[in-house]
C-alpha cells in the first residue's frame, strides 16, 4: 500500500438491488399498507354504529260520537261552559316540563329535543293554515328525510290504514265544510323525554286541543242577509248576524297522543321523526271517514245511529280496522245558564 491508497466504499444492500426491484419492493409496500388500512376499516371492533333509518309512522283516528245534539252557542259561551275554560290560548298551552340530563345527552340537548317536539304540534295543531287546508310546507320541514315520502303520500291520497291517515300526522279541516268561529285554540297537555340509547332521545306527548268551529260560509251567509237592508236596519241586522253567526258554532276537541324519536343529527338539523299517533276527536259520526280530514258535527246535529263500516272475517287482504268511541257528555259544553 502506498500514502495515498484508493477509498473503499461499502454498497447497502438495497443499493445492491438495482433500481427495477427497488420499485418492486415499493409498490408491494404500498399495496400492503393500503390493504391493512381497508382491512381494518371493514373489520375494526370499535367502528361508529351506522345511522338508524327512518321508521313509518303508525297511526289511529278515533271518532268520538255523541249521545243527543251537539251543544252551540257563542264560542267564549261555550268555553266557559266546557273543560276547556282554564286551557291556555295557543302555543301557550304547550309548556316544557322540567328537564335533567340523562346519561349521553346535556340538559341543553333535552330542552332543544323538547322545544322540536313543541314546534310540531303547534305546526300541526295549532296553526290556522294547517287547520282550515292551507300549506302544509313548514309541518313537512321539521320531519325527517326517511318520512317524507310517507307523508307526501298521505297529504295526496289519504287512507285508512294506519299508515296514510293524514289526520295521522296533523289536524286539518275541509275547508269547503268547516271554518273556525274562533281562531285562538285552547290547549293543554303533557311533554317528557327519555333516553332510548346513546344516540337517541324519545319524547312522548299527550295532548287535547279544543276548537270553535261552525259550518263554512256561515258568518259569510249572515253578512250578506243584512248588507242589503235600509239604514234604520243596519245596526239591528248586523247584531242579529253576529248573534246567528255566534250562534252556529260549537266545540270540537281532539286529543293527539304522539311519540316522537330525535337523534343526534337530528338536533343539528331541527327534525324529528313521528313513530306513532294516536288521535280521538269529537263531535263526529262513527260513518265518517276521518283519514283525509276531521268532520265535526255542528251545533243541533246528531251523530245517528251508523256506526263504522262493517268488518268480514272471511274476507282476505287488508282487514277494516274502523273504530269509533262514545264521546262523554261531561266533555261537551254544558247547559247555558239563564239570563239574569
Amino acid at each position: 500500500m502506498e500514502d495515498h491508497a484508493r477509498a473503499v466504499r461499502t454498497r447497502h444492500a438495497w443499493a445492491r438491488l438495482g433500481g427495477a426491484r427497488q420499485a418492486v419492493l415499493l409498490a408491494l409496500l404500498i399495496v400492503i399498507a393500503f390493504g391493512t388500512a381497508i382491512y381494518m376499516g371493514v373489520r375494526h371492533p370499535y367502528r361508529p354504529p351506522e345511522p338508524m333509518a327512518a321508521e313509518p309512522l303508525r297511526s289511529t283516528v278515533v271518532p268520538l260520537a255523541p249521545d243527543g245534539a251537539v251543544p252551540g252557542g257563542k264560542p267564549a259561551d261555550l268555553f266557559a261552559r266546557s273543560p276547556a275554560a282554564q286551557y291556555r290560548i295557543g302555543a301557550a298551552g304547550v309548556n316544557l316540563p322540567a328537564v335533567s340530563r340523562t346519561e349521553h345527552f346535556s340538559d341543553g340537548q333535552v330542552v332543544s329535543a323538547l322545544s322540536l317536539a313543541k314546534d310540531y304540534l303547534v305546526r300541526s295543531s295549532i296553526d290556522p293554515a294547517t287547520l282550515t287546508g292551507g300549506s302544509v310546507r313548514p309541518v313537512g320541514l321539521l320531519l325527517d328525510p326517511g318520512q317524507l315520502d310517507q307523508f307526501d303520500r298521505s297529504l295526496a291520497h289519504p287512507a285508512d290504514d294506519g299508515r296514510h291517515a293524514a289526520t295521522g300526522w296533523l289536524t286539518r279541516f275541509d275547508p269547503d265544510q268547516v271554518e273556525l268561529a274562533d281562531t285562538d285554540v285552547r290547549v293543554t297537555g303533557t311533554l317528557s323525554a327519555t333516553e332510548v340509547g346513546a344516540d337517541a332521545l324519545e319524547v312522548s306527548a299527550d295532548f287535547t286541543f279544543a276548537y270553535a268551529v261552525r259550518p263554512a260560509g256561515a258568518g259569510a251567509g249572515a253578512g250578506a242577509g243584512t248588507g242589503g237592508g235600509a239604514g234604520a236596519r243596519g245596526g239591528a241586522g248586523a247584531k242579529a248576524a253576529a248573534g246567528q253567526q255566534d250562534a252556529a258554532a260549537s266545540l270540537f276537541t281532539v286529543r293527539r297522543e304522539l311519540r316522537f324519536r330525535i337523534s343526534r343529527d337530528d338536533l343539528d338539523d331541527h327534525r324529528l321523526e313521528v313513530l306513532q299517533s294516536n288521535l280521538q276527536a269529537g263531535p263526529m259520526s262513527c260513518s265518517a271517514d276521518a283519514s283525509s280530514t276531521l268532520r265535526p258535527l255542528f251545533a243541533g246535529q246528531r251523530a245517528g245511529g251508523a256506526g263504522p263500516a262493517a268488518t268480514d272475517p272471511y274476507a282476505r287482504g287488508r282487514s277494516n280496522t274502523g273504530l269509533c268511541g262514545k264521546l262523554a257528555a261531561t266533555s261537551q259544553p254544558g247547559p247555558a245558564r239563564p239570563a239574569r
